[in-house]
């Protein structure tokens, strides 16, 4: 009976918060990826990314209207060309301080914090999921992090992670 309670608790707490996204900015190593990156002679070579994860992005921005923008410290080639192939609008890599981005993106774009969801997993993305409005980590993200977002995935990073949370988020907006 209390758990009960408490499950449609948070659930009535995250269809809020849910209901008002309209962008959802992600992390790229630990949640887009496995947090693996294969370095050859010339340095990076590959990062491994889910479908799932750029089905997830697709299906955002097809029925709900929800873009996907990358915020990385990672300066490489591989993010560009995912980010490109998924069709992003924006994606800003490189960066060294993700709280400045979000305000670019927040001017940009007119979204307020409530308009603005986050899934990160370590502590650059510390500081920026306490400004946005609905915030996830994946299930294998450090502590620290999963201890200040509104929903820990079940799924790990680089294996649909961000699916699960798009996923969650059109479900409160009663899209299948």
């Amino acid at each position: 009976m209390v758990i009960d309670k408490i499950l449609r608790d948070k659930n009535i707490r995250f269809k809020e918060k849910a209901e008002k996204i309209k962008v959802i900015l992600t992390d790229v190593d630990g949640v887009l990826t496995d947090t693996g990156i294969y370095y050859g002679p010339q340095g990076e070579a590959f990062k491994r990314y889910s479908v799932r994860d750029g089905m997830g992005i697709e299906r955002l921005r097809r029925y709900t209207g929800i873009e996907t923008i990358i915020i990385t410290g990672e300066n490489s080639a591989a993010v560009k060309s995912r980010a490109e192939k998924l069709k992003m609008a924006e994606y800003y890599l490189g960066v060294k301080d993700k709280t400045e981005v979000l305000e670019i993106i927040k001017k940009k774009n007119g979204f307020v914090k409530e308009e603005i969801a986050y899934i990160g997993d370590d502590s650059n993305d510390y500081d920026v999921i306490q400004k946005c409005g609905f915030t996830a980590s994946p299930a294998d993200g450090m502590s620290f992090i999963k201890e200040i977002v509104d929903y820990v995935c079940e799924t790990k990073a680089g294996y649909g992670a961000f699916r699960e949370f798009a996923e969650l988020i059109m479900a409160f907006k009663n899209v299948t």
